[in-house]
């Protein structure tokens, strides 16, 4: 099982890439696991590869499924925002069920579920679906967490905790990305404080300057760890010592690295990440 010691590929590093060269790319930079979009499985499956063959491909090259992502279909008043692009719609297309049979399929440890929707959703009823995702998944074995976007009715890891609590489930918690929290205004005493709580993470950098359309700027420039002005250390030093048991995912959206080849993106990745754990002394 993928525990705080390991590091993961996320599928938000290398979108040009196929889900197989995006695969041979993590194992040999050195990651312990990958994060899945639904839609990489869906569409492996189109070209052939049933889901045996996926298993063959992670384990061949000694790699775990971490997180399933997104779930953007969990809350049933939800429609998803007009703004909304065509990845956003495809994702929008699997719910649950489709979820949490692809989790089961390739042996994922947890599915990551955003809000992304116009309506205003009481604070209650996103807890009441969050528990009943939560409830379907614990059926199967797996973790579920709530990732918060700063420009969403779920903007902060407070509003994210508040729901997780209120849901008050076991296998239930919150994904913190660095760049949402910071673009948030969190810091690392939060971080440390609900790090129990903390069941999926993804790292990335930031520049202190916000650009004006937040999606655009999280969608496609993101930086590389240790490249911006995120303390990434104090976050890595917070999880550890509040003791988040997450391993640490690297998710880097970036035009820039989309047009490198996949092993280079993924190595630069790799090497960035580990010279932040160096300077977190973890």
């Amino acid at each position: 099982m993928l525990g705080p010691e390991h590091l993961v590929l996320c599928a938000g590093t290398g979108l040009a890439a196929s889900l197989v060269e995006r695969l041979d790319a993590a194992a040999e930079a050195g990651f312990d696991g990958v994060s899945l979009f639904i839609t990489d499985v869906v569409r492996t499956r189109e070209e052939g590869l049933d889901d045996a063959d996926l298993r063959a491909l992670l384990a061949d090259r000694g790699l775990q499924v971490a997180e399933l992502d997104p779930l953007l279909h969990w809350v049933p008043q939800a429609a998803l925002g007009a703004e909304a692009d065509a990845s956003g719609v495809a994702f929008f297309e699997h719910g649950p069920d489709a979820f949490l049979e692809v989790a089961q399929a390739v042996g994922a440890r947890s599915i990551n579920c955003a809000l992304v929707t116009n309506a205003e959703i009481p604070r209650d009823t996103l807890a009441e679906a969050f528990a009943a995702l939560c409830d379907r998944a614990a059926e199967h074995g797996r973790l579920v967490h709530l990732e918060f976007l700063p420009w969403t009715q779920v903007p902060n890891l407070a509003a994210a905790l508040d729901v997780v609590e209120r849901a008050g489930r076991t296998n239930g918690g919150v994904m913190l990305d660095a760049w949402h929290h910071f673009r948030g205004g969190g810091g690392s005493d939060e971080v440390r404080a609900a790090a129990p709580r903390i069941l999926g993470v993804q790292l990335d950098d930031a520049p202190a300057a916000p650009e004006p359309d937040p999606v655009a700027e999280t969608m496609r420039r993101r930086l590389l760890p240790g490249e911006g002005d995120i303390d990434l250390p104090a976050l890595v030093r917070a999880l550890r010592e509040g003791g988040c048991t997450a391993p640490l995912g690297v998710e880097v959206f970036s035009d820039r690295l989309a047009a490198l080849p996949m092993r280079d993106a993924a190595r630069q990745a790799a090497d960035a990440m580990r010279a932040v754990l160096a300077r977190a002394g973890a």
